[in-house]
């Protein structure tokens, strides 16, 4: 199965990059490849985790599919850092799982981002798989780069 990790140090807060990442409403505004997203479903816990369901569309040239995923949204606690679970449910995908973890740092904090992910195609695994690749690396660029312009915007 194809899977993309990295950790890339940002000079933004923990929680600055926890709420952007989980405005995922935003994300055909910035992220590579989105074209929309709708939230069908959101719900909070007695331990203040949200928990989304969520239907995205992705484009590419001819390419297009929308999947849904159940999103988790775990903010920190004095025992873990805020997190950001993505879990698959529906779609071209037969597996599809992605976390976000904000750890604070000096000057800012450590953003590691997972995404380990299948096609159930073959064909359309070839296809896409290279080019999914390098959205992923761009994806995480795009975050810092979108909390950047909105830090200069206040």
């Amino acid at each position: 199965m194809p899977r993309f990790e990295t950790t890339r140090p940002v000079r933004h807060s923990p929680e600055t990059m926890f709420n952007l990442v989980a405005d995922i409403e935003r994300y055909p505004d910035f992220v590579p490849m989105c074209e929309s997203l709708v939230i069908r479903r959101r719900s909070v816990d007695d331990t203040g985790c949200t928990t989304l369901t969520a239907d995205m569309a992705i484009g590419y040239k001819m390419i297009r599919e929308v999947f849904t995923t159940r999103v988790v949204l775990q903010p920190s606690s004095a025992e873990s850092p805020a997190r950001i679970l993505v879990s698959y449910i529906d779609g071209p995908f037969r597996h599809l799982e992605n976390r976000w973890t904000f750890m604070p740092a000096e000057d800012g904090c450590r953003v590691q981002f997972f995404i380990d992910y299948e096609f159930k195609s073959r064909t359309f695994q070839l296809l896409a798989g290279a080019v999914f690749e390098k959205v992923f690396r761009k994806m995480a660029e795009a975050f810092e780069a979108r909390a950047d312009a909105l830090a200069r915007m206040r």
